[in-house]
């Protein structure tokens, strides 16, 4: 069976971007008078912006106004977009120039599938927007993961037939 195409993910793939979320949290949650530790980040990773904040306040015993919420979450948002608006080609993770360099010259169709609504500014970033095919992120998806959908768009984008689709690779 030949592979027609590969569906990349990026946090964690591509680049390591979970520092920059974990650095912002921390920033937030100690801006409230909340210690925040990596082992709870653990748990905030796949989880949606406003789940992660209920789980801080919760781990803190703090209620606050919506109002409040909504600008804490903004925050937060502000913050993790800083750090990743330095981001360089040096952030790439091992060997992933080399794959997706390879897999181009074997003229398999590459696309990326992300739930990151931030995945084509941090792809620019490092210099690897041109290596992709497609791209379906966060901002392109009613559903986020762990549903299919993401990926299953990047289908409709790097397949011409839906008997193709059968050989991709995620």
């Amino acid at each position: 069976m030949q592979t027609k195409g590969f569906i990349f993910d990026l946090d964690g793939v591509i680049v390591d971007t979970a520092k920059y979320h974990f650095i912002a949290w921390k920033n937030l949650a100690n801006s409230i008078g909340i210690d925040f530790t990596e082992l709870q980040n653990e748990q905030l990773k796949g989880v949606s912006r406003v789940k992660s904040l209920e789980k801080i306040l919760k781990w803190g015993g703090k209620e606050i106004p919506e109002n409040e919420f909504t600008r804490l979450m903004q925050q937060k948002n502000d913050d993790y977009l800083s750090h990743i608006s330095t981001m360089n080609a040096e952030e790439i993770l091992p060997d992933v120039s080399k794959v997706l360099d390879f897999l181009t010259r074997e003229k398999q169709g590459v696309a990326l599938g992300s739930a990151s609504k931030n995945a084509r500014m941090i792809l620019k970033k490092v210099h690897l927007i041109n290596q992709f095919e497609a791209i379906v992120d966060g901002n392109d998806v009613t559903k986020g993961k762990p549903n299919p959908e993401v990926f299953l768009n990047c289908l409709l984008y790097t397949s011409p037939s839906p008997r193709d689709r059968t050989n991709l690779v995620c």
